[in-house]
């Protein structure tokens, strides 16, 4: 026959319970805060990127008005630390329906919501943007 223990000998189990799941629970919401921040900032490049590419693939394009183009639509995602990179520059410099690219990189430490991100810090987040050059023959 079993025995139960009355609730006074067991005071501690619940506090040593938790000392030992607190710190892999707080390891995975962490790890999901970061991975979403990832994957969010990862999708605000890429807009960006093909943002900037329908400017540059225009008549009278210009590396600056990309480069304005890319950093209007990155600033409305609170990320002001991206690098743009336009191929050819200037982009007008492309003949008809030769490729355009605009490429954004952003490092994962200047846009992560943590302190310290674990998972990607020193990472770096890069978009590319590919389309044919528009204009008149």
């Amino acid at each position: 026959m079993q025995q139960y223990l009355p609730a006074t000998k067991r005071r501690g189990a619940s506090a040593v319970e938790f000392a030992l799941v607190a710190p892999i629970f707080f390891l995975v919401v962490l790890g999901i805060v970061e991975f979403g921040r990832m994957a969010m900032v990862q999708q605000i490049i890429t807009n960006a990127a093909r943002e900037g590419a329908r400017i540059a693939v225009l008549d009278g394009a210009t590396k600056a008005k990309v480069t304005t183009k890319v950093n209007d639509y990155l600033s409305s995602g609170k990320i002001n630390t991206a690098a743009v990179t336009v191929s050819p520059d200037p982009p007008d410099s492309a003949g008809y329906g030769q490729p355009v690219t605009v490429g954004v990189s952003v490092p994962f430490n200047d846009v992560s919501w943590l302190p310290a991100p674990f998972f990607m810090g020193g990472k770096t987040l890069a978009a590319e943007s590919i389309m044919r050059r528009e204009t008149v023959e």
